[in-house]
């Protein structure tokens, strides 16, 4: 992906259906609205099914912090989730820097009590540590889901041009030659995160851009802060 995000000279594919688009000299790599009619759809099922998991498993994650402290339970899921109307307004990638920095620090601290505490404990007289499938077929499923499971976690490939497409870039010092360790840490910390405010909104933005952008160039709408107010509250 970072190879071919600069892949013709002057030219950067800052989205992926630029790249479906996109022509290597007189051969197209795809006929142009076949590209896009082929991409977008693909990128739109990644990124707003990880959106909504996301949105229910970070609400239900601060709905159990607040019964722990409180115990009276009782409050909607969309009470914690409800934090996505404000997050949804942050204007770009590089604006959640700040919240993913914070969410990847608590991913990575209550994964490492996690473990610590495992170790720390060690073997257990009365659990058992075999596989829960009692078949082979059982077990095989597991495996793949297993695969799975890391995949999904890892899954900022999804946006990783437009990740790219936010550091600096020039003929002298192009993204491909001085600045892909910039792009796998930010990836690398993303891909870490299982709350909200991170990860949703690393997948909501290309969303809101293509919203955005198809609202203003095909329907005439006039770019303003209203209409960026009104279609991220009803994406969210």
């Amino acid at each position: 992906m970072v190879e071919m995000h600069e892949m013709v000279p002057g030219k950067c594919f800052d989205r992926y259906h630029e790249l479906g688009q996109c022509k290597m000299n007189t051969t197209p790599a795809c006929i142009e609205k076949l590209g896009l009619y082929i991409v977008v759809p693909q990128q739109l099922i990644c990124e707003v099914g990880v959106d909504i998991v996301y949105m229910v498993t970070g609400g239900k994650s601060l709905q159990k912090i607040y019964n722990l402290v409180h115990k009276d339970g009782g409050k909607n899921i969309m009470t914690f989730a409800s934090c996505h109307f404000v997050l949804a307004h942050l204007p770009n990638f590089n604006s959640i820097f700040g919240v993913s920095l914070a969410a990847t620090v608590m991913s990575l601290s209550y994964s490492t009590n996690a473990w610590g505490a495992s170790v720390d404990k060690g073997r257990q007289a009365d659990v058992a540590y075999g596989y829960k499938a009692t078949t082979t077929s059982g077990t095989a499923f597991n495996f793949f889901t297993a695969l799975g499971d890391v995949a999904f976690a890892y899954a900022g490939h999804n946006v990783v041009l437009e990740i790219q497409a936010t550091i600096p870039s020039s003929p002298e010092k192009n993204i491909q030659r001085a600045n892909v360790e910039k792009s796998d840490l930010c990836l690398c910390s993303c891909g870490t995160v299982l709350l909200p405010s991170c990860f949703d909104r690393l997948y909501a933005m290309p969303v809101f851009d293509m919203l955005e952008t198809l609202l203003v160039k095909k329907l005439h709408f006039s770019p303003s802060w209203m209409l960026r107010f009104v279609t991220r509250n009803l994406y969210v």
